[in-house]
């Protein structure tokens, strides 16, 4: 059950980048998505590109919190707890 919970947290953000990526791709071609206008296509791709970077650093960040707690991270990603 903790895998398909965990599955699905990240599946959501990819879900998210993939959404973001279809958003930039329409602009180039010059089709408008929901409430964007013709004249404001500019903000269509940057409303992509935020949605995909966003979710590209949900999902990095997942894998990393992960790695980290099984120890499988290179010295330079490891958190030293000494105060």
């Amino acid at each position: 059950m903790i895998r398909i919970l965990a599955l699905l947290v990240l599946v959501i953000p990819g879900v998210i980048a993939a959404y973001g990526i279809k958003m930039m791709r329409d602009m180039v071609f010059g089709i408008t998505l929901g409430p964007f206008t013709p004249s404001l296509l500019w903000l269509q791709f940057i409303s992509g590109l935020l949605l995909f970077l966003a979710g590209l650093a949900f999902i990095g960040g997942f894998i990393l919190h992960r790695d980290r707690k099984k120890n499988k991270v290179q010295g330079r990603f490891k958190i030293d707890n000494k105060n």
